[in-house]
């Protein structure tokens, strides 16, 4: 079964890096395009610091919580007796977005982002940033709300 929690992990990677791909050879820098009108565009931007580019140029410190975060993730994918689909789903997502924003980081000093939501006023992202955020909301879930009643239920 981790098989297939790494698997996700690398679809996540995947995803992320082609479409990135196909932004830095598809567009300029700063170049938008509306894929669907007031809702979401694309838009070529390079991120150099974590989140909202907080800690702009810290690539050191990006790259050791990444290792750390890294390291914790594959601890909770690789026991065998962890056993919640949403958990270890959550852990999958946020490991292959942390994997797919260190690949930049190490190649380019930078992160690639590109999804803008037109309809708020929201930071740009890419796919690994949703991962993440996506993987973290799942893992506070079961522990919010799962956890208990999957002990009780053993």
């Amino acid at each position: 079964m981790q098989f297939f929690y790494l698997l996700i992990s690398l679809l996540v990677v995947a995803s992320d890096q082609a479409l990135k791909f196909f932004i830095v050879n598809n567009y300029q820098l700063g170049e938008t395009h509306q894929v669907i009108p007031h809702v979401f565009s694309l838009t070529y931007i390079q991120n150099e610091g974590a989140a909202w580019n907080i800690l702009p140029g810290q690539m050191g410190l990006f790259y050791l919580i990444s290792a750390i975060a890294i390291v914790v993730c594959l601890y909770y994918l690789l026991r065998k007796n962890f056993n919640s689909r949403i958990f270890s789903s959550g852990v999958a997502l946020v490991l292959g977005g942390i994997i797919g924003n260190l690949i930049d980081r190490i190649h380019l000093k930078y992160v690639i982002d590109m999804i803008q939501v037109d309809f708020i006023h929201f930071n740009i992202f890419n796919i690994a940033d949703s991962a993440i955020t996506i993987g973290i909301i799942m893992v506070f879930i079961y522990l919010l709300f799962l956890d208990e009643s999957e002990k009780n239920n053993a």
